[in-house]
């Protein structure tokens, strides 16, 4: 559950390559017109969050994926889930989701949580858009994550998970890409549920790939291929779902859909001090730390694209 393959990154981190540097480019422009143009988004704000959508639509579009939505209704709005997808090969029956959330929590422009999720999803689409992997990638867009719909039937992406399960559909892999914009080398940053601060570092400076018992290979493969490459510190763990903060994104509604999933996150309410709040915004994000987190991820993608040996 704790033990995972490879070495986390250790020691100082080196210059952005061009490559990390482009994806700090691209992360910062759709975090900014997220959370800055655009602004708290939600169904209570559903001007915005259908703004949000059509940004997301739009980019997907530009990149050149075969663009879909989901639309679905909560408390009387229209809602919707975007998709791109990258047709696979060999196996393209399998599918591979990478999801994050676009909504924002009321009271707070979600910034990190999760415009951080949402622009890494377009960032990556982007560097796939045009491949031919093995597996069938779709990028995808999730409305409702926050309160008050989620881990209710309005949360997005149980909409969404629920509808592949019905279409019998084979998920291979899904993972959520939340809140993955802060870190701290101050030590004490981080925290966790007990007992586990007894098993992880005090200090906030990694980003962690968490998944229930059930995913726990799904868990091992992803931060084993991240850490083959990836510049950037890393922890992973395959805990109880029922243990706080394991199930806190949509990588859940893949579980609940009896399908693995895991969560790519910096913690959120475990470390990131602005977490719900108004102070949510794009200058809380590091930027250049995100970009190495997405390139990794980037290597993460075209390993479980890849159909042989695992989940």
């Amino acid at each position: 559950m704790i033990r995972m393959p490879g070495e986390s990154y250790r020691g100082p981190l080196e210059p952005l390559t061009a490559a990390e540097a482009a994806f700090a480019a691209e992360l910062r422009r759709d975090v900014v017109r997220l959370a800055s143009d655009i602004g708290e988004r939600n169904v209570f704000h559903h001007r915005a969050l259908e703004e949000a959508a059509l940004h997301i639509e739009g980019e997907l579009q530009k990149a050149g994926l075969k663009v879909s939505r989901q639309a679905f209704s909560a408390r009387g709005k229209p809602c919707w889930n975007i998709e791109g997808e990258v047709a696979g090969g060999s196996a393209a029956g399998e599918i591979v989701v990478i999801g994050g959330h676009y909504d924002s929590v009321l009271g707070s422009p979600g910034a990190n949580d999760n415009a951080t999720g949402a622009a890494a999803v377009l960032a990556l689409a982007r560097r796939f858009a045009g491949r031919k992997p093995a597996r069938t990638l779709r990028f995808v867009a999730f409305a409702n994550e926050e309160p008050p719909f989620f881990q209710t039937g309005d949360m997005g992406s149980l909409v969404y998970a629920r509808e592949c399960r019905r279409k019998g559909e084979s998920i291979a892999a899904m993972l959520s890409l939340e809140t993955l914009g802060w870190y701290s080398d101050a030590r004490g940053s981080q925290r966790y549920p007990f007992p586990f601060g007894l098993l992880y570092p005090s200090t906030g400076n990694f980003v962690a790939f968490v998944g229930n018992l059930g995913s726990r290979a799904l868990v091992r493969r992803a931060i084993g291929a991240f850490r083959e490459g990836a510049r950037f510190p890393s922890e992973g763990g395959a805990l109880p779902g029922l243990v706080p903060g394991v199930g806190f994104s949509d990588h859940w509604s893949f579980w609940k859909a009896g399908y693995p999933g895991v969560m790519v996150t910096d913690t959120a309410l475990f470390r990131y001090p602005h977490y719900h709040t108004q102070r949510d915004r794009p200058e809380q994000v590091d930027f250049d730390k995100l970009a190495r987190v997405v390139a990794g991820l980037e290597m993460v993608i075209g390993n479980l694209s890849a159909a042989a040996g695992g989940p």
